[in-house]
């Protein structure tokens, strides 16, 4: 399915090459828009003329002295709505399930600087992350150079049990070591690997249970998660009526992929992931206190799972030491609560409402207790080190026993299950996304701001350099290689690597996903692999040089110094991509040409 997205759109519908160029349907901004903006108006962008381009406001909660257009990364500027850009503004709700809802569309492909929007996938859209660069040529020309990814399917068999939901499916997928099939492939072949989930079960989810699974993604180490579009995607797109956009979307009979692991639904039981990233059962960990709970957010719970709760909740009372916060995930999904009377429901069990602020899933709004009990969440934690991952994962309706009972538990303990029906009848009301209107009034552009005039630049790589290491993910002080232990450390770095400006010149892991090496280079970053055994050596000491970009041995491992010891560190990235590293961007790739 991947290939059918891409060979549709790509100049080479072979993708042989190392890189392809293909041309972008969307391109999502809800990390830091404004610097991609500012750099697509730097390449000369009039008028966006793809199919759709949003930017997100996603700071909701304010403070004192904050200013209201562009104090913060998240914030968004007025003034680009005449660039024919939406901007969807503070309270619609977390991107992923919004733009799922009134933006996804099947056999597309979009481009982020969001990872957590891989669940628009749910759809069947294929959503790919990039580095600033690439997304202010997406948005000025249309199109984006990339590396031809491989696929992974994913086999769905059975039926979900009753107190069984799609986010302990989910859960199942990283038990079963989906992550470590996935890196795997990426190694071997050097190329971004996509989970793609197709089976006779996978017609029998609903688009937002779907969207849960997809979300698994950038866990996993994947670049993107893609669903079939079928009858079932159809009827959603008809319900949000956006009927028009949907295409049909599924995988040609004994279609070749790299690997195929399959999945039997009736045989999960409820799971969690605890607060070191192992998947558990959770009669292993019952009986634990829990003292905050987070139903919602973006990635985790759909809005059956939201109605589900509420009727297990219903009469129930929260118990005294536990602090319930209702995140309905967006603005339609809270109106759908309320007309059901379902967020009456949470409201009297004694759930808080609270805004959809995308600090709430990085942890730095309602984070979870330090010291008694643990925290329950939906949502799947940022990346980061191990300290900062304090709450467990865990489903929806194992939520609700907790705050039921005040203690992790098996939720069939429940015995009755409920009957849900999501109403086919959804509020479409698009009045918090700004379009560019006919006249002044209807623009939004009264004392809107320009973007900054000063955007952070990346300093490129040509010359070589000695650097300072560093064996944490905290921001660099001065020009410094970071050196990254797991999976989690290096989506850290890549996550963060647009805001760290000059400071962050290097990383080196043990392996670093095909998918985030272009991220780097568009950075000016050398993304470096070695062995395992290498990484305690390089932390532990002061300094790495690295030699000017001319005189690497290709793609074998090149041998340098690391303060007195000499290890072998491979570039990962490919010529092209090398290119933009020196370059400290990727604006030259249209004068790339492809191989003969």
């Amino acid at each position: 399915m991947t290939q059918k997205v891409l060979a549709g759109r790509a100049d080479n519908p072979d993708l042989k090459d190392d890189v392809v160029r293909v041309k972008v349907d969307q391109v999502i901004l809800a990390r830091e828009p404004n610097r991609v903006l500012a750099e697509a108006l730097e390449y000369g962008l009039k008028k966006c003329s793809i199919e759709a381009a949003v930017a997100y406001d996603t700071r909701c909660v304010t403070t004192d002295g904050e200013e209201p257009s562009l104090s913060a990364p998240e914030r968004v500027s007025r003034a680009v709505l005449q660039n024919n850009i939406l901007i969807a503004r503070p309270g619609i709700g977390f991107p992923a399930a919004v733009h799922l809802e009134r933006f996804g569309s099947p056999a597309r492909l979009a481009l982020t600087d969001e990872p957590r929007l891989a669940s628009v996938g749910g759809v069947g859209m294929l959503t790919l992350v990039a580095a600033p660069s690439q997304l202010a040529e997406a948005l000025t020309h249309g199109t984006i150079w990339l590396r031809p990814p491989r696929s992974v399917q994913v086999l769905l068999s059975g039926r979900i049990r009753p107190f069984v939901c799609v986010r302990d499916v989910a859960l199942e997928l990283i038990r079963r070591g989906l992550g470590d099939i996935i890196r795997k492939i990426d190694t071997e072949q050097h190329a971004p690997v996509v989970i793609e989930f197709a089976g006779p079960s996978a017609r029998l989810l609903s688009v937002p249970d779907r969207a849960v699974l997809c979300a698994l993604a950038p866990q996993l180490g994947a670049s993107a998660a893609l669903f079939v579009s079928d009858e079932k995607t159809e009827v959603y797109l008809r319900d949000q009526r956006r009927s028009k956009a949907h295409r049909s979307l599924l995988p040609d009979p004994g279609a070749p992929c790299d690997d195929v692991i399959s999945v039997d639904l009736s045989a999960v039981d409820p799971l969690v992931m605890d607060e070191s990233g192992e998947v558990r059962q959770v009669r292993e960990v019952a009986g634990k206190p829990v003292f905050q709970v987070v139903l919602g957010g973006d990635s985790g719970a759909s809005l059956r799972d939201l109605l589900a709760a509420a009727a297990l909740l219903k009469s129930k009372r929260v118990p005294p030491r536990l602090d319930f916060l209702l995140a309905p995930p967006s603005r339609q999904a809270l109106e759908v609560l309320a007309n059901s009377g379902a967020l009456v429901d949470l409201i009297a069990t004694g759930a808080r409402l609270i805004e959809p602020d995308h600090r709430l899933v990085t942890g730095e709004l309602y984070p979870p207790p330090k010291a008694g009990g643990v925290s329950l969440r939906t949502f799947d934690p940022e990346p980061g080190a191990p300290s900062d991952r304090r709450f467990i994962v865990a489903s929806a309706e194992t939520i609700a026993y907790a705050v039921a009972s005040g203690q992790l538990g098996d939720p069939r303990s429940f015995k009755r299950p409920v009957r849900v029906t999501v109403p086919r009848t959804l509020p479409t009301d698009d009045v918090l996304i700004l379009r560019k209107g006919k006249g002044k009034a209807k623009d939004g552009l009264e004392g809107a701001k320009a973007l900054p005039a000063k955007q952070p630049k990346s300093a490129g790589w040509s010359s070589s350099e000695t650097l300072a290491v560093v064996d944490s993910m905290l921001p660099p002080e001065a020009p410094s290689v970071m050196v990254l232990h797991s999976l989690d450390a290096v989506r850290f770095a890549a996550r963060h690597a647009a805001s760290l400006g000059d400071n962050l010149r290097a990383v080196v892991a043990e392996h670093i996903p095909s998918g985030m090496v272009p991220l780097f280079a568009g950075l000016g970053v050398l993304a470096l692999t070695t062995e395992k055994a290498n990484l305690s050596k390089i932390a532990a000491e002061r300094n790495l040089t690295l030699p000017a970009a001319d005189q690497w041995q290709g793609q074998s491992p090149t041998k340098m110094a690391a303060g007195k010891i000499e290890v072998s560190l491979r570039w990962e990235a490919l010529d092209a991509e090398r290119k933009w590293t020196v370059a400290g961007t990727a604006r030259m790739a249209p004068a790339l040409k492809p191989k003969a």
